[in-house]
């Protein structure tokens, strides 16, 4: 069949109105029941809180604080709790700061821009400008980082930047795993290592 210069236009034109049509089709049914899913909120919210943990070697009696000590200090702005949930979490929507402290009451320091902690698993989800900074200067820089603190175990398969000023080293690379104090430290894969050198004036 041959088309005639009429016949191309119209046919044309008719793929076009189909086209269009398509294109400004959108969805605008009201989803309601079981198809709307449920809206979660909170059981509680904290506003501006520290959150100290602590330990004690045997159990306490009565108010005897004396043996008692820090292994952490947690502060955010703003906490919401769901541990409600068959899934219990807790969400850090503002960010969070971590001071841990070892048995030589060392502060090592973790910041993010979001956080959610999984109460069933103790596993950590940390967002955003993750950093971590230990108490002999080293540093981990990393958008996305997760802390089991069952086994104190942190990892992530996102890009990372670890500088280690005792080797005077800076290592880029993307996936690692490491124990809380970096005495275990197992890079996936990495981009190069830099030796920085100090100026001695």
């Amino acid at each position: 069949m041959r088309l005639t210069l009429p016949n191309k236009l119209k046919f044309i034109a008719t793929v076009f109105t189909v086209a269009i049509l398509f294109i400004s089709c959108q969805d605008t049914y009201r989803r309601v029941g079981e198809e709307a899913g449920e809206e979660v909120y909170p059981q509680g919210v904290a506003r501006n809180f520290t959150l100290t943990y602590t330990e004690t070697p045997k159990p306490l009696e009565g108010e005897d604080i004396g043996s008692s000590r820090v292994i952490a200090i947690l502060e955010s702005p703003v906490s919401k709790d769901f541990d409600n949930l068959a899934f219990p979490y807790r969400t850090f929507p503002e960010g969070l700061q971590v001071e841990f402290f070892d048995e030589d009451n060392n502060k090592s320091v973790i910041n993010a821009d979001y956080a959610i902690i999984y109460s069933a698993t103790d596993l950590i989800d940390l967002r955003g400008n993750v950093v971590i900074e230990t108490h002999d200067g080293k540093k981990l820089e990393a958008p996305q980082l997760f802390w089991d603190r069952e086994n104190e175990w942190i990892f992530t398969q996102r890009k990372f930047r670890y500088t280690n000023p005792e080797d005077g080293t800076v290592m880029d690379g993307e996936g690692m795993d490491f124990d809380r104090d970096f005495q275990y430290f197992n890079a996936h894969k990495t981009y190069g290592l830099m030796t920085i050198k100090e100026n001695q004036s």
